[in-house]
């Protein structure tokens, strides 16, 4: 089987970056080596500190903390924001209504939405999945309305011809037409969820990834910033083929472009 080119560009870089990190943490002391252990840790130092991260750190607790907060509160903005989206797609004088809020919500610094949300939900985990729901809101809503506008007025125009109402225009015409588009927004966005909720994890959080991150950072554990972040890679990466792959089933006439 032919390996695609893209692929093979990819791992080759990943190769190279891991020879480049592996030549400049070379040395048996930290005077032998290009850049400082506590600067950057060998490749085999980092591995050598999986087992503690998991054991002493809970870090397999402190994924499923993270990845339940992030689909709790993705998962509401997408409830609200889809059909809300579709609505002001659908009707002008509903995106007249929306849009300026949308705007602002866009565009809102996300640091500022912590102090905010505090305020609203106190600090448990209430507070972190509301943040992930304010946060992502205005782009699941922005994104949707650009996807049902996006539809062809051909079809529109011929569902009319047909004596379709406005009602089921929006069913059977806008809604499935744009789907394809909304679920690679939502993609998208989901992956931007999934950085967001690291600032919200820095609050009286007791498991996290963005705990394990601030908490390694504080105690000067440099192997284990490493180790998190490539677990953070390799999640988003897997979460992320699996929505691609769902995406192919739901939509198998879209290419997604991967």
């Amino acid at each position: 089987m032919r390996i695609p080119r893209r692929s093979v560009i990819g791992t080759g870089t990943i190769t190279s970056l891991l020879a480049l990190w592996a030549v400049l943490t070379m040395g048996a002391t930290a005077e032998t080596r290009i850049v400082s252990p506590v600067v950057l840790p060998s490749p085999l130092e980092v591995l050598a500190s999986v087992k503690s991260l998991v054991t002493e750190r809970a870090l397999l607790q402190s994924i499923a903390a993270t990845l339940w907060r992030v689909l709790l509160g993705f998962g509401l903005a997408v409830v609200v924001g889809v059909p809300l989206g579709v609505l002001a797609g659908s009707w002008r004088m509903v995106d007249a209504a929306a849009a300026p809020l949308a705007l602002f919500g866009r565009n809102i610094p996300i640091a500022a939405l912590i102090p905010l949300t505090i305020l609203w939900f106190g600090i448990g985990e209430g507070q972190k999945v509301m943040f992930i729901f304010i946060a992502c809101l205005p782009f699941v809503f922005s994104d949707t309305v650009t996807a049902i506008v996006n539809v062809p007025d051909r079809y529109v125009d011929t569902a009319q011809t047909l004596g379709a109402k406005a009602g089921q225009v929006i069913r059977k015409v806008l809604v499935p037409l744009a789907m394809p588009d909304v679920y690679s927004s939502l993609r998208n966005l989901f992956g931007l969820a999934f950085g967001y909720i690291m600032l919200a994890e820095l609050i009286n959080a007791k498991h996290g990834l963005g705990y394990l991150l601030s908490t390694s950072q504080r105690r000067g554990l440099t192997e284990h910033i490493i180790l998190i972040l490539v677990v953070i890679g390799l999640l988003a990466y897997g979460i992320d083929r699996l929505l691609q792959w769902l995406q192919k089933g739901f939509f198998p006439y879209r290419a997604t472009g991967d």
